[in-house]
């Protein structure tokens, strides 16, 4: 695998930071340590739900007054005097040189198409194929087509680095939605998230995915670094 020249971090749940040669990208934040560092620093939202947004992210102005906030519009807190990009699905904005393209959710909010210092980076947030054992067959038959649809309108993108969930909740069915994303889309890594404390489920999925042509990196521990 050809080195992408960037630092990875797992934070917790889907919360990672990634640094660059110029920047350092935070997604998801939810709870745990993070290091802001001296460099142009963006801050990510995918939505409101509470294991993917705090507040707290607002506070890290107090030490990094140019801090930028790219938000899901369902996050209403929107603390004025900061530079925050609110974005709904299928829009896209540039801040610097860094591009930002968003996409659908199949449960809330957006999910990140991130391309800054020649890398392009997903981040799904809620993205995912929901397959909840125990629903009616007619919710498991629309949960699969809304994920598809959206599948579809990502396809063609290219992607190196991709934050997906294996969501250890949905049992058997945990890696279904990783396994077409990788299938349709053909990111070079992925790293499983939205596992919380079962880190199992990532490691399970990586070594599931051996020799796979889409190297799947599993973290798992807060604050595990991996330079790729």
């Amino acid at each position: 695998m050809n080195k992408l020249g960037v630092n990875v971090q797992y934070i917790y749940h889907s919360g990672f930071r990634v640094e660059t040669d110029r920047r350092i990208l935070i997604f998801d934040y939810f709870k745990g340590k993070v290091q802001l560092g001296d460099k142009q620093t963006l801050v990510f939202a995918s939505h409101a739900h509470p294991d993917h947004f705090r507040k707290k992210i607002f506070d890290w102005s107090n030490d990094q007054p140019d801090i930028a906030y790219i938000l899901s519009s369902d996050i209403r807190h929107r603390p004025e005097g900061l530079n925050i990009k609110a974005l709904s699905p299928y829009e896209e904005t540039t801040l610097a040189d860094v591009h930002i393209k968003t996409f659908g959710s199949t449960d809330a909010g957006v999910s990140f198409l991130v391309e800054t210092d020649g890398l392009r980076i997903f981040h799904a947030g809620d993205l995912n194929w929901w397959y909840w054992w125990g629903e009616s067959p007619e919710e498991i038959a629309n949960a699969e087509k809304m994920f598809k649809e959206e599948m579809a309108k990502i396809k063609g993108e290219a992607i190196d680095l991709a934050f997906f969930p294996v969501d250890p909740r949905l049992e058997h069915n945990s890696d279904v939605g990783a396994d077409y994303f990788i299938q349709e889309i053909a990111p070079k890594i992925l790293i499983p998230m939205h596992f919380g404390d079962q880190a199992d489920a990532a490691l399970k999925y990586a070594e599931k995915m051996k020799g796979a042509s889409t190297q799947v990196i599993a973290f798992t521990e807060p604050n595990q670094e991996i330079s790729l």
